[in-house]
């Protein structure tokens, strides 16, 4: 098994039509993420991709809600899932905002979950 390997097609592919679905489909009620190897590997490869915003447009907010969980979760319990100031939590937590559906408590769960510095409002620079 190969740990953090790099596939630069990931990031350059559109993300797979159903892979939203799949990680929509997991289980993260439990505050616990449970994956296969080859699913962690798999989804993994996707933790930093750039197009999360766009893909997650046509879910409500709920949907958005489960994928910044399992981003979050994901992120912490699976190598190759780090992320930084690249996490789909960004740009998901972005999106709520727009639509005026972010809450605190959301922004409160996200910290307790993730010792990423960026989560869950991205990098200052960004934001100036």
């Amino acid at each position: 098994m190969t740990v953090n390997s790099f596939d630069p097609s990931a990031e350059k592919a559109p993300i797979p039509p159903e892979l939203p679905g799949r990680l929509l489909a997991l289980n993260t009620s439990s505050d616990a993420l449970e994956l296969s190897d080859h699913d962690a590997m798999e989804f993994g490869k996707y933790a930093t991709h750039p197009q999360w915003a766009e893909a997650a447009e046509k879910f409500g907010d709920d949907e958005v809600v489960r994928l910044i969980r399992v981003f979050t979760l994901g992120e912490m319990r699976y190598a190759g899932w780090q992320a930084g100031d690249k996490s789909p939590v960004i740009a998901l937590v972005r999106i709520l905002k727009e639509r005026e559906a972010y809450t605190k408590e959301l922004g409160a769960w996200i910290k307790s979950h993730t010792t990423n510095r960026y989560l869950p409002h991205g990098s200052l620079l960004d934001r100036l």
